[in-house]
């Protein structure tokens, strides 16, 4: 532990890019808490980031390079990576070799990684896992004004009149821009509305929820255009001096395009909700549209993206207080890897891939070996894998066994891969079994440098940690390889600072406001300034300062100065009979990507111990599906088993998993083996929320949990998901398929030892039976078995790992799957401030509360991010039912 004092970081989690403070306690051990002086969260943190100190331990830590799984040193793995690279290369072409990178790296790990691909390598064969959530954005932004812009700011959202969330559960997903939201509300009374086929979380404080029908969303934004321009919403006067082709744009959505009333039908919208939507805009001048996911993952995201900035574009809303459309970036250095070309389709500070720009970029690196033409994007990229183009890849950061779309393929790809090189901090990832080099990454707190958020304000990372074992820094590891791939000269970083630098001068080099994407009054700070840099919105003046908005002045980095107006008519898809039903897929609120950090935290862990898909009432009754049941979705592209969640306020023929499960922590809860690989033509984005998929129920054999303080060998289940508890870990199994085999305790968590104590009840009738081992008095493992799905609940069981000892009550308790008396078995709701719903039940009935604040006011629930408001809400409200029964 490095710190005596607190250091000022950012957190890794989404792109808000909040400020963390953390305190060292002891080694591996910190007090986290959020930065008050940092301007994007002032001092707040989410689930995810309170958190973090349970996650900076040294459990799953990749410590050590391994080359065809024995430990080698540093210089023998570098060594062996330059000879395969140099001979593919030598033999196949740059082409023949790839880089997959991550909105996990910094922006100086980035740097260099693009650097050596584009620059000296020679291919654009480097793309990142921001492709499957933000490179829609990025193309549109493009088309609209020149460059990847997000031109507005946080203070934006409190600014607002009117809020337009689109394809973007807020609540969960940026909670603490979400927070900032709801608290500039109570003041001003913004209006906001939510357009999403889901009931979410974001929708409970929403004056307006569209339910929208998937993949929709460029029907509605192109009908709100035309009902803009036909009610006199134009700015006129912007619209004139300022942008070009509206005519064209509105010509192409009115070719054949429906009526309001046709629209609200395709829709899925009630007209009158449509009317309102519309009026509002209308008559609304500081109004601010975010969109996310649910408008980037889509075959036609781009277009949906320019859909939005057209309507603001014809309403003069942009670069202004409190108006804009405003893209929400996934991860927490996704804009940083957008400055620095992550992008298979762009060069380094915003250049793009001209004749000038590839002269400019040659000139400022010294190379004549830069690439002139685009790269793989991620799916192009393993499909090339897939057919024996690639043969060398490096992954770094990020796991695409379990996220991109298709994964089965994407395995097979990485199967048939000559060499498979990863760098990361954990082990025992799924990628990580395709790979021939395991590289040991420097993690979060161990690593130094920079990360620019969704306002394009760039922050420190800062360690606080000692790098562990053998670990290094990204921007180290590449710089080895490239030093000893021959380019020495070029790759001279001694520190994080050194690339910053670099970055800086060329985002300045030449450039005579064409572009706006300007840093370069930092390119000549020493390191002791770099260390202490404050964050900072871009571009920057020459005095250093930064701009909050852009384009308030109506000037666009575009051919003439002017932005464009592009129209695009929605395409009518037909169904599959063979697969009824939409699969959407998202993120939860209290954990992030496959896990592999959040899946640490006993506290994120509790909220949703297993994959679980959302089912629309209807259609579970159709298919004879209650809750709780396991069930298996089947598409064209593989299958999953997983729990069936009703949920009444769904949309009937769609489906919710999500994305979290792995091979690591289930058996078959990967959504990625079952979405389409479909994407957008222009982005090459994978279309994550509209899979046409089928449902059917499942019937178990038998049902079961093992509770057990070491990890155990769960392969052989047809189902099984695990989470981390306190002390120990919990796994639910279950038998589906073939030969009968139920599990023993002796036989999942091995031979008891000499003085172990077992004990046992077994109910013949029901065909259940529980079996404990203790040693010293103390729980060492547990399993529960049953034929029915009647299993007791889990929480308070696993808090007896804690127990010194068991006294005779408890035992009984356990064996009778019943919790002894006044023991609480809620599960957490507040992530944040550890209260479980047990807590938030008591206190609804002894206090009659009656709303989420007095609840907060009573219990802490729901006082920090806000995130579990919705969850809070409905205790409440089932409280309330119950009291009206």
């Amino acid at each position: 532990m490095k710190n005596s004092v607190p250091t000022k970081t950012t957190c890794p989690y989404c792109g808000v890019g909040c400020g963390v403070s953390v305190q060292g306690t002891a080694a591996r051990q910190a007090v986290i808490a959020g930065d008050v002086s940092h301007p994007a969260n002032r001092g707040r943190l989410c689930s995810k980031g309170s958190m973090l100190g349970e996650t900076i331990g040294l459990e799953r830590r990749l410590l050590h390079p391994r080359f065809d799984g024995k430990r080698v040193g540093w210089d023998e793995a570098l060594g062996e990576m330059a000879k395969r690279f140099s001979e593919t290369i030598e033999r196949h072409g740059p082409d023949a070799v790839a880089f997959y990178v991550s909105g996990q790296l910094l922006t100086e790990d980035y740097y260099v990684a693009n650097k050596l691909m584009k620059g000296f390598i020679g291919s654009g064969n480097i793309d990142t896992n921001s492709r499957l959530c933000m490179s829609s954005a990025v193309a549109g932004h493009k088309r609209a004004f020149g460059e990847d812009i997000v031109p507005g700011c946080y203070e934006d959202f409190e600014q607002a009149d009117l809020v337009v969330l689109v394809g973007s559960n807020t609540a969960w997903c940026h909670p603490i821009l979400y927070r900032r939201l709801l608290e500039s509300r109570e003041e001003r009374g913004t209006r906001i509305v939510v357009i999403d086929p889901r009931r979410t979380a974001t929708c409970d404080d929403a004056d307006l929820h569209l339910a929208i029908a998937p993949g929709a969303d460029l029907d509605l934004f192109n009908i709100l255009l035309r009902e803009l321009h036909a009610r006199g919403a134009m700015d006129h006067a912007f619209v004139e001096n300022h942008t070009e082709e509206l005519q064209n744009a509105l010509d192409v959505i009115s070719a054949g395009a429906p009526t309001v009333a046709e629209t609200s039908v395709a829709c899925g919208i009630a007209p009158e909700d449509l009317e309102t939507f519309i009026r509002w805009f209308a008559e609304t001048e500081r109004t601010i549209t975010l969109f996310s996911q649910g408008i980037n993952q889509s075959e036609k995201g781009v277009d949906q993206v320019n859909a939005i900035i057209n309507c603001h574009l014809l309403t003069g809303r942009i670069g202004r207080p409190g108006m804009g459309p405003s893209s929400m970036t996934g991860q927490p250095n996704a804009m940083g890897g957008r400055e620095v070309g992550g992008l298979a389709g762009q060069l380094a500070a915003h250049l793009e891939f001209s004749n000038e720009a590839c002269n400019l970029l040659s000139r400022f690196w010294k190379t004549d070996r830069l690439t002139r033409k685009p790269g793989r994007k991620a799916v192009d990229m393993f499909d090339a894998m897939a057919d024996g183009k690639i043969k060398a890849v490096w992954i770094m950061a990020t796991n695409p066994a379990v996220s991109l779309p298709n994964s089965n393929r994407v395995r097979a790809a990485l199967e048939r891969c000559d060499f498979v090189v990863l760098s990361d901090c954990v082990e025992g990832t799924d990628t990580g079994a395709y790979a021939d080099m395991l590289l040991p990454a420097a993690a979060w707190g161990e690593k130094d440098g920079t990360v620019t958020n969704s306002e394009r304000r760039i922050s420190r990372q800062r360690a606080f940690l000692d790098l562990p074992g053998e670990a290094q820094p990204d921007w180290w590891i590449v710089t080895q390889l490239a030093r000893r791939l021959g380019f020495e000269d070029a790759f001279p970083y001694e520190n994080a600072a050194d690339i910053f630098r670099e970055h800086a001068a060329l985002s300045a080099f030449e450039n005579d406001g064409s572009r706006v994407f300007d840093i370069g009054a930092l390119a000549g700070i020493s390191d002791d300034e770099y260390e202490a840099l404050r964050p900072v919105q871009w571009p920057l003046g020459a005095d250093g300062a930064g701009a909050a908005r852009l384009f308030g002045d109506g000037v666009f980095p575009a051919a003439g100065g002017k932005a464009k107006f592009v129209g695009a008519s929605s395409q009518v898809v037909s169904g599959d009979p063979a697969f009824p039903l939409v699969l959407n897929s998202g993120r939860l609120r209290d954990q992030w990507h496959t896990m592999t950090r959040t899946g640490l935290s006993v506290t994120l862990s509790a909220n949703e111990p297993e994959p679980f898909v959302e089912i629309h009432p209807d259609d579970a009754r159709a298919r004879n599906i209650g809750e709780g049941h396991l069930v298996r979705l089947e598409t064209g592209q593989g299958d999953a088993i997983t729990r069936a969640r009703i949920i009444p306020e769904g949309r009937r023929g769609a489906l919710f998993m999500p994305i979290h499960w792995s091979d690591m922590n289930s058996a078959a809860g990967t959504v990625g083996r079952l979405v389409h690989a479909l994407t957008d033509p222009l982005s090459g984005q994978p279309a994550f929320k509209n899979t046409p998929v089928r449902l059917s129920p499942l019937e178990p054999l038998w049902q079961a949990f093992c509770l057990t303080r070491h990890e155990i060998d769960a392969s052989g289940f047809d189902y099984w998901a695990r989470r981390k508890v306190q002390d120990g870990y919990l796994y639910e199994l279950a038998g589906l398929f073939g030969e009968e085999r139920i599990p023993e305790l002796g036989v999942l968590a091995g031979s008891s030892a000499a003085d172990d104590e077992e004990i046992e009840m077994r109910d013949g009738r029901r065909g259940s039976f529980r079996q404990a081992r203790l040693r010293q008095g103390r729980l060492e493992c547990c399993l529960l078995v049953s034929r029915d799905v009647c299993l007791p609940a889990r929480d308070w069981l696993a808090g007896l790992l804690a127990a010194d000892i068991l006294d005779d009550e408890t035992r009984r308790a356990l064996l009778s799957g019943r919790p002894a008396s006044g023991v609480g078995q809620g599960p957490v709701v507040c992530a944040c401030m550890g209260v479980r719903a047990d807590t938030i039940v008591d206190a609804i009935a002894e206090h009659a509360l009656t709303n989420v604040k007095e609840v907060g006011e009573c219990t802490g629930a729901g006082t920090n991010c806000g995130s579990c408001r919705a969850d809070i809400r409905k205790l409440i409200d089932e409280r309330q039912r119950e009291e009206a029964a």
